[in-house]
């Protein structure tokens, strides 16, 4: 695989992340860049690791993984985008940080799935690259650096428009989530072909 080929691959990997960033900055009030980047270190971290775990994994553990990793993400997601959801026609009664943000948004625990979530397509990536003998090192820096650039573009994307339509942002940022896990699914299933 060439640069382009990897930069191409990684575009497309990280577009469930970026879907995601702009759901992020949706639900902050005010995004700072170092709020961005946040979001998108997690979402760049676990894009570049996800396909050494699958290029290390080889192709004894392959069929496996396959078989149920979109479930994982489908659940992740749908419970996730559910959430936001149900919480854009709730009340504000959130705990708020000086720039009137809610102080769970960034939460390890929150991100952390939101990450796996998205990068499990990653992890059968990495199986590939195994198979075609790609140099890894090259490939997870041009995913991981890619990811990290368009998540934090994503999360000024929707902090932009979500600071203008605040409930109707996040009842969006929801659905997008859900219909991303049941995207994620059919694509898996068979049944979508993208």
């Amino acid at each position: 695989m060439g640069l382009a080929e990897l930069f191409i691959l990684a575009v497309g990997l990280s577009m469930d992340a970026f879907a995601v960033s702009i759901c992020k900055g949706v639900c902050l009030k005010k995004a700072s860049l170092g709020q961005s980047a946040i979001v998108g270190a997690y979402f760049g971290i676990f894009q570049a690791l996800m396909p050494i775990i699958g290029y290390f994994l080889g192709t004894g553990f392959a069929d496996k993984i396959e078989r149920y990793d979109h479930w994982v993400a489908f659940v992740l997601l749908l419970i996730l985008g559910g959430k936001m959801f149900i919480e854009s026609f709730k009340k504000e009664d959130v705990e708020r940080d000086a720039a009137g943000n809610d102080r769970d948004e960034l939460k390890f625990t929150k991100m952390l799935v939101l990450a796996i979530a998205t990068s499990i397509d990653a992890l059968a990536v990495g199986i590939t690259f195994a198979f075609l003998n790609t140099p890894i090192i090259e490939a997870i820096s041009i995913i991981g650096i890619t990811t990290f650039v368009l998540s934090i573009i994503g999360v000024i994307v929707g902090n932009f428009f979500g600071s203008k339509y605040k409930s109707k942002a996040e009842f969006i940022g929801g659905l997008i989530l859900v219909l991303l896990g049941v995207k994620i699914l059919l694509e898996h299933l068979g049944i979508l072909a993208f």
